[in-house]
Formats: structure tokens, sequence, C-alpha cells
């Protein structure tokens, strides 16, 4: 970016700070008429991986006044010092901001992301109520929130605002309350197969719980579609604003074919060296997967089983191979065993079975090979 274009940046920035505070300042002091409108937003999921779920935001709008906001639950600030450790410890400030609406729209449309609209049945003091709560949180400390991926983000904030201006608790998970947590994310990683490997490897037990939360954006938009307030429907029917054919993503790499051709080679590369390598890094991995689940707020990381597969175990057995202690090799070799045999038993009735039941063959297979060589 040259100079010139910073500068016209930050004054733009400027021009809509005080935009948005003059229209917050405004929307305050000034009553809702009858025409104003609250409306929950839905956009589409995707191809970034901050994207695959989608986006809840807010709207309110008031023609009477020239009043049309979106506020978003969703931001959060990439220059925060220690960002990547922050973002993995789970102790990262996300807050909420207020965007016109026309600003929020055409972001979605460079985007390539569609966006729904279902307008709420409140009456004019909920209206009102849930404006001024609005407003108010955006001026204070309140704006912040500490992110967490099921029981806090853009949906679980928008959900529990409403429920509390509407005084109880009438918007609920409808849908697939009997699956988990884990079956149902799984199909949204659907093109970015690393992304689907790598979240079901680092998710814990959390994960394998009912998932009665109402925290995925297209599940808060089916649940509005059959809630009842005050013996009516809540939501009226769901009107698309911006409609946006979805690209499929394309990766040379990122797909299943790298992923077997890699295990294909460690089964006909019979290298000592490689099969060593190989058991190396699934050992550091499940060193991380222990400090994560340690270290990590995330409760989501935490009691993660997946160690029987990845195991720090793994990090002696390279050691006592190396060494030559033929017995030490052997008894950690058993060891490892019965942990892949513990870990398919936890694995067989999940979602990513099939997902890593190549990466338990070919683990059975290497110590295997080692177990006779030595």
């Amino acid at each position: 970016m040259t100079r010139t274009s910073a500068a016209t940046a930050f004054n733009n920035f400027l021009l809509l700070v005080f935009f948005l505070w003059s229209l917050s300042t405004s929307a305050q002091l000034l009553p809702l008429s009858p025409k104003a409108t609250v409306s929950v937003l839905t956009c589409a999921t995707g191809n970034e991986s901050y994207s695959l779920f989608g986006h809840t935001a807010l709207r309110i709008s008031d023609p009477s006044q020239g009043l049309d906001v979106v506020y978003n639950y969703g931001a959060f600030d990439f220059s925060t010092p220690n960002f990547v450790a922050k973002f993995a410890k789970g102790d990262l400030d996300y807050f909420v901001v207020a965007h016109s609406y026309l600003d929020f729209i055409s972001q979605y449309q460079y985007e390539g992301r569609s966006v729904y609209e279902q307008k709420l049945h409140l009456a004019l003091p909920v209206k009102q109520r849930l404006l001024n709560r609005l407003n108010n949180t955006l001026q204070t400390e309140e704006r912040f929130y500490t992110y967490k991926f099921i029981d806090k983000n853009c949906t679980t904030m928008v959900v529990d605002l409403l429920n509390e201006v509407l005084g109880t608790k009438v918007i609920t998970k409808t849908k697939a309350t009997d699956m988990t947590y884990r079956s149902v994310l799984f199909p949204y990683f659907k093109h970015h197969f690393y992304e689907q490997l790598g979240t079901s490897i680092i998710f814990g037990t959390k994960v394998d719980e009912k998932a009665t939360t109402l925290f995925l954006p297209f599940d808060l938009l089916e649940s509005l579609k059959v809630t009842k307030y005050q013996n009516k429907n809540l939501s009226e029917p769901v009107v698309s604003l911006l409609t946006v054919a979805p690209i499929t993503a394309r990766s040379w790499w990122n797909n299943a074919y790298t992923y077997g051709a890699l295990l294909v080679l460690l089964v006909f590369w019979k290298k000592r060296s490689v099969a060593l390598a190989f058991l190396t890094l699934m050992g550091v991995l499940g060193v991380f997967f222990l400090f994560m689940g340690w270290y990590s707020l995330h409760p989501e990381l935490a009691n993660n089983y997946n160690v029987l597969l990845f195991n720090p175990a793994l990090l002696l057995l390279v050691f006592f191979v190396r060494q030559k202690n033929k017995k030490a090799t052997q008894w950690l070799i058993y060891f490892t065993w019965a942990c892949l045999l513990m870990y398919t038993l936890l694995l067989i009735n999940k979602a990513p079975f099939w997902l890593l039941l190549p990466l338990l063959g070919v683990s059975s297979l290497v110590t295997y090979r080692i177990y006779k060589a030595a």
C-alpha cells in the first residue's frame, strides 16, 4: 500500500467511525418508530477457515429515522499482542461492532457468500430494549467477550441476547439434538480435507457430547423457523438478501488423494529411517495434543483420546530402537498396540472413523516391522 492510499484508507476509517458513532448516539436518544424491524442475518459458509461454519448477525432497521445497522459479534483484532498464542490458549478477546447495512452486505457480496434474513415478530418496547442494549454494549467494556468455539461465538451471543430481551429462554436448538458435536461439525469440512482431519484429531471428548448448544448459524436459522413466542411464530419466513452460487474449493493437495498417497508411500518405503521419522512425528504431535489440552482454555481440546494414536510413547520407542535395546523396544511396541486397540474401540462409532482408519493401519504396520526387525 502506498503512503497516499494509506492516508486515504485512514481518513475513510475515521469517517466510518464517526458515522457509526453518530448513528449509535442518535439511535439511543430517539425512540424507534412502529416501522422498525429486527432481523437475524445468516451468512453462508465460505472457503476460508474462519468462514467454514457461516456467520450470524443482528440487523435493526427503521426507515423513519434512516437507521439500518448490522451488529456483528464476530470481530477480532489481528494486531493483538501474542495473537496466535492467545487464540490457541482461548483467551483472545472478540468484540461486537456495528456496520451500516450496505457496508455489511457489500462485504459478503465481495466474499461471494449468500445472506439470509429472518425478521422477528417483536413488540416495539422489546425492539427498543434490544437496540438500547446493543448500543450500551458498544460503548462499554461489555463489547468484549472471550471466544469459545461451542459455548461463546457469534451465534450463541445473538441467541443469549435475544433470549435476554424476551425475558425467557425462547430460542433453543430444535434439530439434531441427538447427534454429537463431532458428527454435526464433520460435514462442514467437505472439500477441506486437512481441516477435517486436523479438527478430528485435535478435538477431545467435549465434541463427543450431545449437541444441545445452539452454536452454528444455520442451526439458528432452522430453529427460528419453528420457534414460537406468545403463541405465534417468532420469525417471518426466510428471505434471501443476497444470493451467490457457492464456489467449491479445489486444491491439488488439500484432498484425500494426497493423504492416501503419503500413507501408501509409507507402506512401500520400507527404509528404517523413514519409519522412525514417521513415528517421531506421531509422537511429537501427541506431545502437542497433551500440551494443548493442559495449556488451552478451549474445553474442546481437553481429554484428547487421539493421543492413543498419536502416542508420545513413540518418542521413547524411537530412542530405544536407535539404542538397539531389544527388550525395551518390544515392550513399548506391546504398549503401543494396546493403545491402538483401545483407540479403535473408542473411535469405531464416531464420525472420523473411516478418515483415521488408514492412519491407524499404517501405524500398526510400521510398528510391526520394527518389532520383527528388533
